[in-house]
């Protein structure tokens, strides 16, 4: 023990190993944006430059604060590096000039950044893993809502889901993580005064993400993640210096698995230890030379208490050792264990004189270790073994028993030579050799056959009188006996050194068959790839015919999914046992409690949350169809199978309730369009016509002409909301026809103008069109058609009086025409999601404004004619600029004849 305990952990060593000659990462962690991340890197990088460390600035995001840039002051900036994206130039971090410069510590801000197209990581975090490769040290910011295991829960809590994500690897990765924190309270102070976000994106802000109970649940997440991290560097250092625990930083729990029946009851209160607790726990079986000589109901005990301890949360352990108490300390000590859960012994005061008792030796040698002795109730175990078994012992061979009678001939030969050289009972260890190779190569029978025949071959041919079995000296009674004795307990040892060897070699091929196993179905997507892996690994491992059966999508019954080999049909006795199994989740058919008389049986697929399906194995030959042995790796493979099957159905069904989830939404935006956007023209058309209709006298002339004007203008907007339904639908049908012809684009932007002349009454228009542009090959109708819907967008959104600007001109190869407005701007997270289909940002008087069907009319519209079009804010004030490109036709394009296509 104390060998042991003075030995680093080879695993932290390896650790430790991989880690030389790499850079050190030190990650800043907030809870949400505003929380003073940047500034605590940037203060803590000035205290490393005044040490003398050479520090540069690879790339850090100020965002206009002053106090910010103010840390920024004699601190080298590596110039970043411009990126063209369509059309756009963008910055991003020159990854190779800071390789080339090698400073001893680099900053990085944002490290959940995408970088843009062409880069050579997609994403900056994996800039930050070469630089830490190279032997850079770096430091870095990063919110808690962008760990991706986190991704799911902060869009539960906040209602808003994180596009930009790095993997926890990178956290479990970093050699230190500060938690830059401040209340919730002074964090929404903070934004108030502009000193997170503009004040328009501020107010947005507050009423959305930055609430109080969103922080606090974000601050919750960022300590207990860091926590985490923080708890699994201390049990590295531990180990990696070979210190004795447990450091009671955090709690950790571990329970004791044995074959007694309340072990299950013990479990159970363990989990609900932990639950209170909020602690990791595992679950450790000893594994002794007394578990070779329990019985199969034993075993099958052992293997269910520890799949209930995994289906309860915790992580197994078993190890092969000699002394039970000694095994657990070791490794309650070695992994910062601080509570030790065991069952009360139910054994007779002299039972444990005579062999000693687990739980004293435990109470004796854990130190400080807690130790929780309960007494567990019996009258909760897991339910016994429901399928009949066939012995699984080694069959009988007379070739071991001819061995072992040859292994003793050749003693024999090998005595009478040497005889005259050496003394009577040195021969006798001659003799012994043959028992050890007899017990070695065939086990305990044929080495205690070879220890009989040993001694009746040593008495006759060496023991005076020579060539009969009697003896006439005393002195040689007593030396054979002896010589017997030794040969039986050596025999015994022997085989059962080798019996442990058998078993191991068996169960480390059945372990990597496992594993193997484990791999490819997390790796399969697919149910149908799934099933078919299952029930090959089956049939391969167990020698048996398999089936897989799944629930059909009524639900009123079981499918034939897989087989190996492949089996369709089985009759009405059989699926009529696959039924009852499904539907009481308990064995059945052939060997089973329930319609014994089967062909095949089957057993249940199941995980923590019920029943997934079912598998039946069947196999030619008459009688059970499995050993225990067999019975515990076929349950092994069945809950691998069970929870891969649960997964990929999960995975599908979340695909399909997301198909689901947009379908309803796109039934639900266009009922609100036909609700709003046609009843409300024909509201005002009806009210406008019943009011000539009955009162025309009253009204004067001018009075009259004013209805005439509104019923016309909500005549065009009803027109225009069916317009835009019938392109959308001949754009998702593929019926649109393009006529190209070579037009000049002043004369489209003049005809779109002119019929958005009543859309555009209360806003001052300027166009500015190049006067140096090429002509463009457009189908001029749908061209205009989109200018159209812009000019209408850009007048819903900016307010009565201000300026809606039209510019073309030549950019490279193409013309850009731009559409720029003085309205409040598009979201930044919504500059993409404004060109899909119903998709309407808020009108200034808070309600939905449009139908939700130009924008993307209008892509559908420029891509057909191999432009693009996209959407960004104004730079010099708010206001929304929309871009379209048309690549400019080479000259021989232009001469060329154009003819209509599709």
């Amino acid at each position: 023990m104390a060998e042991r305990e003075a030995r680093p952990s080879p695993e932290a060593l390896l650790d430790a190993a991989e880690k030389e000659g790499r850079g050190r990462l030190k990650l800043f962690l907030g809870a949400a944006p505003g929380v003073g991340k940047t500034y605590e890197m940037l203060q803590s990088a000035q205290a490393r430059r005044r040490e003398g460390v050479d520090v540069v600035v690879g790339i850090v995001e100020t965002h206009g604060r002053r106090e910010t840039e103010a840390l920024l002051e004699g601190l080298e900036i590596v110039p970043r590096r411009a990126v063209d994206y369509k059309g756009h130039n963008l910055t991003e971090m020159d990854l190779d000039a800071i390789l080339r410069r090698r400073p001893q510590l680099v900053l990085v801000d944002e490290l959940a950044h995408s970088n843009a197209p062409g880069s050579r990581h997609p994403k900056r975090y994996l800039d930050v893993e070469e630089l830490i490769a190279a032997g850079i040290d770096v430091y870095t910011t990063l919110n808690i809502q962008h760990v991706e295991s986190l991704n799911d829960v902060v869009a539960r809590i906040t209602r808003i889901r994180v596009r930009e994500t790095v993997p926890d690897s990178v956290l479990d990765e970093a050699d230190d993580i500060e938690i830059v924190d401040i209340a919730p309270d002074d964090l929404i102070k903070r934004l108030q005064e502009g000193k997170v976000y503009v004040p328009h994106q501020a107010e947005r802000a507050v009423r959305h993400y930055f609430q109080p109970g969103n922080l606090t649940a974000l601050r919750e997440l960022a300590l207990r993640r860091t926590a985490q991290r923080v708890d699994d560097q201390l049990l590295s250092h531990m180990q990696a210096h070979a210190i004795a625990g447990p450091w009671a930083a955090g709690e950790r729990i571990l329970v004791c698995i044995s074959e007694h029946p309340a072990t299950a009851s013990l479990i159970r209160h363990a989990r609900r230890v932990t639950d209170r607790l909020h602690a990791p726990w595992a679950a450790i079986y000893v594994a002794t030379a007394r578990t070779q000589r329990l019985g199969d109901a034993e075993r099958d005990r052992i293997a269910d208490h520890l799949r209930l301890a995994e289906r309860l949360g915790a992580s197994t352990i078993t190890i092969a050792g000699r002394n039970i108490a000694d095994e657990v300390v070791a490794y309650a000590e070695a992994n910062n264990i601080t509570q030790i859960v065991i069952g009360k012994s139910d054994r007779p005061r002299w039972f444990e004189i005579l062999h000693g008792s687990v739980v004293h030796e435990l109470l004796r040698k854990t130190g400080s270790i807690s130790v929780h002795v309960i007494s567990a109730d019996a009258r909760e175990p897991i339910a016994p073994k429901a399928v009949a078994t066939r012995p699984g012992a080694e069959p009988f061979s007379p070739w071991a028993y001819v061995g072992s009678a040859a292994a003793v001939a050749l003693a024999l030969g090998i005595g009478s030579l040497i005889e005259r050289f050496i003394g009577l009972q040195s021969i006798s260890l001659v003799f012994l050799m043959a028992v050890l190779a007899s017990a070695i190569v065939w086990g305990l029978w044929p080495a205690l056959f070879a220890c009989f025949l040993s001694v009746l071959a040593f008495n006759f041919f060496f023991i005076p009188p020579l060539y009969t079995f009697t003896i006439a000296d005393p002195e040689n009674v007593v030396a054979l006996f002896f010589f017997l004795l030794v040969a039986i307990v050596v025999s015994n040892l022997t085989a059962a050194t080798r019996r442990q060897i058998v078993s191991a070699r068996a169960l480390a091929r059945t372990a990597a068959e496992l594993y193997a196993f484990s791999r490819k179905v997390a790796g399969i997507g697919t149910l149908d790839d799934l099933l078919w892996a299952t029930a090959y690994q089956v049939s391969s491992m167990l020698k048996l015919h398999t089936v897989v059966l799944l629930p059909d999508k009524v639900g009123a019954g079981l499918t034939i999914a897989s087989g190996y080999p492949p089996e369709d049909v089985l009759d009405s006795a059989d699926m009529a046992a696959a039924r009852w199994c499904w539907e009481h989740n308990r064995a059945a058919g052939r060997g089973a409690d329930t319609l014994p008389g089967g062909k095949w049986l089957f057993l249940p697929l199941r995980t923590g949350s019920g029943p997934v399906g079912v598998i039946g194995i069947d196999r030619d030959e008459p009688g059970p169809l499995l050993t225990p042995d067999e019975r515990r790796l076929l349950d092994a493979l069945a809950d691998q199978a069970a929870v891969a099957i649960e997964r990929v159905s999960l995975a599908r069904g979340l695909a399909e309730a997301r198909v689901l989830a947009e379908t309803e939404r796109l039934r639900a935006a266009l009922l609100t369009s036909i609700s709003h956007d046609l009843r409300t023209p024909l509201a005002a058309i009806i009210g406008t016509v019943s009011s000539l209709r009955s009162f025309a006298e009253q009204y004067a002339p001018q009075e009259r002409d004013e209805l005439l004007a509104t019923l016309q203008d909500e005549a065009e907007r009803l027109n225009r909301f069916v317009g835009n339904l019938l392109d959308m639908t001949r754009l998702e049908s593929g019926a649109i026809e393009l006529k190209l012809d070579v037009m000049d684009i002043a004369e489209i932007v003049g005809a779109a103008l002119e019929r958005a002349g009543s859309v555009l009454a209360r806003h001052h228009v300027e166009v500015e069109i190049a006067p140096d542009l090429p002509m463009l090959r457009l189908d001029a109708i749908l061209f205009e058609q989109v200018l159209f819907n812009l000019l209408d967008n850009a007048a819903k959104y900016a307010p009565p009086g201000s300026r809606i600007d039209v510019r073309a001109r030549r950019q490279g190869d193409s013309v850009a025409i731009e559409v720029i407005d003085e309205g409040p701007g598009i979201p930044p997270g919504d500059l993409e999601r404004v060109f899909d289909k119903f998709y309407r940002a808020q009108a200034q008087d808070r309600r939905r404004a449009g139908t939700g069907l130009g924008l993307a009319i209008c892509r559908g519209f420029v891509e057909a004619q191999g432009g693009r079009i996209e959407a960004q804010n104004r730079a010099d004030r708010s206001g929304a600029v929309l871009t379209i490109r048309i690549p400019a036709p080479q000259a021989a394009e232009l001469r060329e004849p154009v003819a209509a296509h599709d």
